[in-house]
């Protein structure tokens, strides 16, 4: 890892640069929407983003990850779902997205949160602890790629509604 490279709260003036590494990142992915810059602009537009993290390297945003609260149906409370992480494609495969996603995660825990969860690729997201847990899902995801991560051992039971933004697709509404 990069000793110049710093992970710090997003600021007002991070917007559009993360907007910018949040396509990137995602533009020759071929399982994604081509949506996520529009996921993170309505969280934070719903101020949904509970904790918005960027790598920057000599002053620039290099990369971003989001964490916003999730809805279970059994009235579960504190969980939080990851996504999207980016990391601009020149800087990728260097860690830095791992890095994102242990310090997001350390700083849910210090906010007292109870778990984590996502939707993600089925080799990446076990390394951290992530497991395809019995008993929560997310309708319409198969399980294979759904993900959960408690901070106490303890894994809700239920469906997980993730933050209305999720649906965002860059088009107004109307």
């Amino acid at each position: 890892m990069n000793p110049k490279i710093i992970i710090r709260h997003e600021i007002d003036t991070d917007v559009g640069a993360i907007r910018e590494v949040t396509a990137a990142a995602f533009m020759t992915l071929e399982i994604s929407n081509h949506t996520e810059q529009f996921i993170i602009e309505a969280l934070r537009t719903a101020k949904a983003l509970t904790v918005s993290l960027v790598a920057e390297l000599n002053g620039a945003v290099i990369g971003h990850i989001a964490f916003s609260p999730v809805s279970i149906s059994n009235d579960t409370r504190g969980w939080y779902g990851l996504g999207p992480v980016s990391v601009l494609p020149t800087y990728q495969h260097q860690g830095i997205g791992a890095w994102l996603i242990q310090e997001g995660l350390s700083r849910l825990k210090a906010m007292n949160g109870r778990g984590c969860c996502l939707v993600g690729h089925p080799d990446y997201y076990r390394k951290f602890g992530f497991k395809n847990p019995s008993g929560l899902l997310v309708e319409g995801v198969p399980p294979e790629v759904f993900f959960a991560l408690s901070f106490d051992g303890h894994y809700p039971q239920g469906t997980v509604t993730f933050h209305e933004g999720f649906r965002a697709d860059g088009k107004a509404a109307g």
